[in-house]
């Protein structure tokens, strides 16, 4: 204990980040505490922008400041490819693989059972209306590219997902090159980049 409530809170809250573990935490804390006050202004400054200004995208439901994000506001990018992923930082690490011109559809999140998280808390309601509304457009949705972790609650999803869309549009799964049990958080761009070249029907 350090015996500083004022302190100890900013340890813990900070701890709480992913990959954050307590000593990471401890150091960080001081960190802060022993810059100067510009600093500190400028890290509470940038958290407020990031909570009053960011919002979701009502397209993809990516991360965005406006009404649509960059990559659906993009009028270069494919409408038959759609690319679905977990997280908001996951359509970065393909952007960096060079791979992939199409649209992307953010879950937010996977299907787990055991942490009680259902379809119904997931973005996939939004999914089948949105594929559904593209097939009387004409540039219709052609291919949904699956791109969860290599995890048992990715499988799941996607399996899930299967069952909805499989009799709507063609459904694809990015290859296994991805190791199994692994986060996509942690793969190089070039294995991501051949995973989404040698995607599979699923």
């Amino acid at each position: 204990m350090l015996d500083v409530p004022s302190l100890e809170l900013l340890v813990h809250e900070l701890s709480r980040l992913p990959g954050i573990g307590p000593k990471t935490a401890q150091r960080l804390a001081y960190y802060v505490l022993q810059s100067s006050n510009e600093y500190s202004q400028k890290l509470r400054h940038a958290l407020a922008e990031v909570e009053e200004n960011v919002r979701h995208c009502s397209t993809c439901f990516n991360y965005t400041e406006k009404d649509h994000c960059r990559f659906c506001s993009d009028v270069q990018r494919s409408n038959d490819l759609l690319c679905v992923v977990e997280e908001p930082m996951d359509i970065i690490r393909f952007e960096n693989s060079g791979s992939f011109r199409g649209r992307y559809h953010v879950l937010q999140g996977a299907l787990s059972p055991l942490e009680g998280i259902t379809a119904k808390d997931l973005r996939i309601q939004e999914l089948i209306d949105r594929i559904d509304q593209s097939l009387t457009t004409e540039q219709p949705i052609t291919e949904i590219i699956l791109a969860f972790d290599a995890d048992l609650e990715g499988d799941t999803t996607a399996l899930y997902l299967k069952k909805e869309l499989q009799d709507k549009v063609r459904l694809t799964r990015i290859a296994h090159g991805v190791p199994f049990g692994s986060d996509i958080d942690y793969i190089d761009h070039r294995t991501l980049g051949l995973a989404l070249d040698n995607r599979i029907d699923f």
